[in-house]
């Protein structure tokens, strides 16, 4: 079947729901932590419960912890399952232009018009997302095949004004390594380069010993 034989929103959805997510009896997690920034090294605990609210133990930096915490909320968050309908009933979608990769544009409408998507490979590979008075881009470059969905190794990730289109701060970019602790793929290590004119700093969080929690009886 080509693109051209399929809506624009099935196209998106096949892609979406081909994302790695956990179930809903996904127990929670702990783990210990390594944050290295640029020269300095902090280590913690993590824990990331069932309901996916993260907490972190033993790192005494206020900035630190707010950094690690900020980063197991968002590795838990993205691993939420939501059914495609949850997330996009309001929006509608057409189809733009196919790049040199075989990316296909997808422009969304509706709720979140001015948003959109590329999907190349069953594969969401970009997301252009308005979010609370900024847009993100998003480039996906490369993907962790689980057997369950994929999940982004490689990406990168810049920020703009959504008025002026200037941009916000550096361009990051992403290494994400994940680890299967018994039937849950989890991200064992994640390295952030941010390039802030000319300035290049580097943040690494290794995720270590990691076991799930007990199943909550009932």
């Amino acid at each position: 079947m080509t693109v051209t034989q399929i809506s624009a929103q099935e196209l998106l959805r096949a892609a979406y729901e081909n994302r790695y997510t956990w179930d809903k009896n996904f127990p929670g997690y702990t783990a210990d932590i390594t944050y290295k920034e640029d020269d300095k090294v902090i280590t913690g605990k993590v824990r990331v419960n069932a309901d996916l609210k993260a907490e972190v133990f033993d790192v005494e930096d206020e900035q630190a912890l707010k950094v690690i915490h900020n980063q197991a909320w968002e590795i838990a968050i993205h691993r939420v399952r939501r059914s495609f309908e949850d997330v996009h009933s309001a929006n509608t979608f057409s189809y733009g232009d196919t790049d040199s990769t075989g990316a296909v544009e997808i422009f969304v409408g509706g709720k979140s018009q001015g948003d959109g998507y590329k999907i190349r490979n069953n594969e969401v590979c970009l997301v252009h997302r308005h979010i609370h008075n900024i847009v993100v881009t998003i480039n996906t470059f490369s993907s962790h095949d689980t057997g369950e969905g994929y999940l982004s190794h490689t990406y990168d990730s810049v920020y703009h004004d959504p008025k002026t289109g200037e941009q916000r701060g550096g361009k990051s970019e992403f290494t994400d390594e994940y680890e299967k602790v018994d039937n849950y793929f989890i991200l064992n290590r994640r390295e952030i380069r941010t390039q802030t004119e000319g300035q290049l700093s580097t943040q690494e969080f290794i995720f270590s010993n990691i076991k799930l929690l007990e199943p909550v009886a009932g």
